[in-house]
């Protein structure tokens, strides 16, 4: 069983697939806790579901693409297994993880998109660099930037770590005042070569996203 904090029918807010129709399987719980996390926990009373049960939900949205997020949803045991069965449902699969986590347990196919942790989380260093040598084409690693300073360690970690990897990078500003107006013309003014990453979904439904369970 998984706890499940819910299951939106909606559109991809983020990443290279953005735009696109899918449903969104957030988990419940997380093994840490960012100043500014989206996704408070507290206040939630998760409800546990199976595989196949949440199988089910999704296949019922006949949406194309199942983004698994949280949370953190690598914490689970029956993470991978779920990734499994929603691959046999044909439906291309995309994981968002804090990156803390080991990610060659998770079944080939599967899209992982990576986040590494910047000063402002709280939680800097926790990322599991050696996850890095995972990641393919067709993969994301995404560098949240919350102000200036985020911005510079960015920008240093894509230059100076980040040279030779193989996914795709990001750079993803909180939706506050003008920081994700000010990113991009940072990106542009230093030739950055990284992804701007607008959160959509937050523009598009700011009062709530559809949920389906």
């Amino acid at each position: 069983m998984i706890p499940i904090h819910h299951i939106l029918h909606t559109l991809m807010g983020e990443s290279a697939r953005a735009g696109r129709r899918c449903a969104v399987v957030r988990t419940f719980g997380c093994n840490l806790a960012c100043r500014w996390c989206d996704t408070p926990q507290a206040h939630v009373t998760p409800r546990s579901l199976g595989v196949e049960d949440i199988a089910g939900v999704v296949a019922a949205t006949r949406a194309p693409i199942v983004l698994l997020t949280g949370g953190e949803p690598l914490i689970h045991d029956e993470a991978g297994a779920l990734c499994e069965r929603l691959l046999a449902l044909g439906l291309e699969v995309v994981v968002e993880t804090n990156g803390s986590r080991d990610l060659s347990g998770l079944p080939g196919g599967v899209v992982r998109v990576m986040d590494i942790k910047p000063p402002s989380s709280g939680f800097e260093g926790t990322t599991d660099m050696r996850n890095l040598l995972l990641l393919g084409d067709g993969d994301e690693v995404k560098l949240v930037v919350a102000d200036r300073e985020d911005y510079l360690w960015a920008r240093k970690t894509v230059r100076e770590r980040l040279a030779g990897c193989r996914a795709a990078v990001s750079l993803s500003p909180l939706m506050t005042g003008e920081l994700p107006s000010l990113v991009a013309q940072w990106m542009v003014e230093d030739a950055l070569e990284a992804r701007f990453n607008l959160q959509l979904h937050k523009i598009l439904f700011p009062g709530g996203e559809h949920e389906v369970f």
